[in-house]
């Protein structure tokens, strides 16, 4: 059983196929311009090429529903909500936060992903050593008071994790620099668990998390 997975919540634009909850093929770039709109689409066909399976065998369409980047969900939203329709097919959504947290593998403290939200505010939440995530997701301003109540081992991910990293100097926090971006291989595990218990969306009544509104400038 094969499902889709489409992650495009920050700069890393990245699509990987799963069969049954293990991923088979991945795809994916981040590059410092958005490029959603020309490479999406794209990866999918090759991911699929590659794979040897057509469009008509997937079994589901998985998507990083936010918080991120409004450009990169918006293009996301609408390719999944596509080829959903198109195939008629079940509708997927994940926590981006928890795609960036699945990356850490230890379990020994708190995961804590922060997704760039400009400034020095940060998408973020916490969650446990097994991924559940433990606090709402929330648009922080960060600051050198910030985390103050986290006295047990906690891991600061993602891009945002690097330039509050001067504000969070504490024996307790660890910053990996390697764990950047969501990526679609690690919606492939929860992305299954959502198909088999029919967790699914919508399709058309959907709408990305986007946290905060969208303004655009003059």
């Amino acid at each position: 059983m094969y499902i889709l997975n489409i992650e495009t919540s920050t700069k890393n634009c990245s699509v990987a196929l799963a069969k049954n909850g293990n991923t088979v093929i991945i795809k994916e770039i981040a590059e410092q311009n958005f490029s959603h709109s020309e490479k999406l689409h794209l990866f999918i066909d090759e991911v699929l090429k590659q794979a040897g399976i057509p469009y008509k065998e997937l079994a589901a369409v998985a998507l990083s529903k936010g918080p991120g980047s409004y450009t990169g969900l918006r293009i996301g939203a609408s390719t999944a909500k596509g080829l959903c329709f198109a195939l008629d097919i079940p509708l997927i959504t994940l926590d981006s936060l928890q795609i960036l947290a699945m990356q850490v593998t230890h379990n020994d403290g708190l995961i804590i992903p922060m997704i760039d939200a400009r400034r020095m505010e940060v998408y973020t939440a916490t969650f446990d050593s097994d991924h559940n995530k433990n606090s709402d997701t929330e648009a922080l301003v960060i600051d050198e008071n910030s985390f103050s109540q986290v006295t047990q081992k906690a891991y600061f991910i993602g891009d945002g994790a690097e330039k509050c990293k001067p504000f969070l100097q504490r024996e307790n926090f660890i910053f990996p620099s390697e764990i950047i971006y969501p990526s679609a291989k690690e919606m492939s595990l929860l992305s299954f668990e959502k198909f088999l218990a029919k967790e699914f969306e919508d399709i058309a009544y959907f709408e990305s998390f986007y946290l905060k509104e969208f303004f655009t400038g003059k």
